[in-house]
């Protein structure tokens, strides 16, 4: 689940946010971007795929903190429970 995967990453890597929650901080449309500049310029870099889930919450306009809703749902900067 969304809470596992952010609670995982705090407790056994030390992460002050997990990944999902970081994500949604600082925009889906960001990371979606970011990524498809990696996958363009490294085509054959298998590490740089672009999630599925990703993908789905952006072609429906779900970027986040800042649109309210991305993998948690958000009310201005407060993270509320996941999507």
């Amino acid at each position: 689940s969304v809470r596992d995967i952010d609670l995982s990453l705090q407790l056994g890597a030390g992460h002050p946010m997990g990944p999902l929650h970081l994500s949604d901080y600082i925009g889906l449309d960001t990371v979606h971007s970011i990524t498809k500049g990696w996958m363009d310029k490294y085509p054959d870099e298998p590490a740089f795929v672009m999630p599925n889930c990703l993908q789905e919450k952006v072609n429906n306009g779900e970027f986040g903190r800042k649109t309210g809703k991305g993998f948690y749902h958000w009310k201005g900067d407060r993270r509320g429970d996941p999507v």
